[in-house]
């Protein structure tokens, strides 16, 4: 007998509910709507120059693993948030999908139980009712777009939007960039590399036909006309910072062809401090110091941040602390509010 010449490897096919289904079943409310096309459009006032005042924020868990404590960083981030408005645009990090150098748990999506039972069906749910209820409350989201089946599910609650740096040089991503309906931010390479977040600014700003599903999950060709909204993320590579003058400068130059008034975001954690959570306010406070002496391509900054600081190893069936992130350590929320409160007053402080 002629042995099998596909799916040699695959222990099993298990079908998906379709986007329509999971949508019909979580809709998106009236109010939440609301928020993300308002938050959308106030992201592309900073970044192509109509708003000059004001920084963009991407600030909170490097994952999710607890709804609660996901609300409750929402609940604290909200007033925060609200105060500080005119001089901070403030969304908050919703990540379900974590890429992982080589293995891990891949987040919340993948695997909601935390248990290796990978139920993806139920991580898109779960992962759409958090996003409902943060919106809910008067929070943007912000995520990572990671595998590109997943936006056709929650993208419609995503404000704005990472292609992070192991995936901004990959085709499939830069194609589906150019169809998501948000700002999007492409990362420098892990080595450092901003020729690559470039190259993919300028392919996902053109249209593209590639395979995907459609709302009824049938494998579909799916054409998009071009996202004019992208931008480029600093986050240091291969050991070294890239948030420094010169750094930013020279990102200034190399997508200066773009024409984006403010085309440059730093992210204050990785490798830009030097992968050390308590580094990222020094990062911070040096971004802040660019922007009000007149470096006005620089639109905002990341942080990542949860209600404890720290990180924590996750183990199956190891109880885990509330608020402490299980992959990239984070500042604490006390540190992250007082930061974000000195960072706006930066803002309306003249330099010496």
């Amino acid at each position: 007998m002629q042995r099998p010449l596909d799916n040699q490897h695959i222990i099993d096919i298990k079908p998906l509910p379709s986007p329509r289904t999971i949508k019909s079943t979580l809709p998106i409310t009236d109010q939440a709507a609301a928020l993300v096309v308002e938050t959308r459009d106030a992201i592309r006032r900073i970044l192509h120059g109509q708003d000059r005042e004001r920084l963009l924020v991407i600030v909170g868990p490097c994952s999710i693993h607890d709804p609660e404590a996901a609300y409750e960083y929402a609940y604290r981030l909200k007033p925060v948030a609200d105060a500080l408005r005119d001089r901070l645009l403030i969304v908050m990090r919703t990540y379900f999908e974590k890429p992982r150098t080589t293995v891990g748990w891949k987040g919340l999506i993948n695997d909601p139980h935390l248990d290796g039972t990978c139920d993806i069906g139920t991580g898109l749910e779960l992962a759409r009712t958090i996003l409902l209820n943060i919106n809910k409350r008067g929070v943007p989201c912000a995520a990572e777009a990671l595998d590109p089946v997943s936006p056709q599910y929650i993208a419609d609650l995503w404000s704005w939007v990472a292609i992070g740096a192991r995936t901004t040089e990959s085709q499939p991503h830069r194609e589906m960039a150019s169809g998501l309906s948000m700002p999007v931010g492409f990362k420098n390479s892990t080595e450092g590399n901003l020729e690559v977040a470039w190259n993919a600014m300028v392919a996902a700003k053109q249209p593209h036909h590639f395979l995907g599903i459609n709302a009824d999950g049938l494998t579909s060709i799916i054409k998009t006309m071009g996202n004019p909204d992208r931008h480029i993320v600093l986050r240091g590579g291969g050991g070294k910072t890239n948030y420094e003058t010169e750094h930013v400068a020279r990102a200034e130059t190399i997508i200066a062809s773009e024409g984006i008034a403010r085309p440059i975001m730093i992210d204050c954690s990785h490798d830009n401090s030097s992968k050390d959570h308590r580094r990222q306010g020094v990062v911070a406070r040096e971004v802040l110091r660019q922007f009000r002496e007149g470096r006005q391509s620089i639109m905002g900054l990341m942080l990542e941040s949860n209600l404890n600081p720290g990180k924590q190893s996750w183990k199956q069936g190891i109880s885990l602390a509330h608020g402490v992130s299980i992959t990239d350590a984070c500042l604490g929320w006390g540190e992250t509010e007082a930061l974000l409160n000195e960072l706006a007053e930066m803002i309306v402080t003249k330099p010496a």
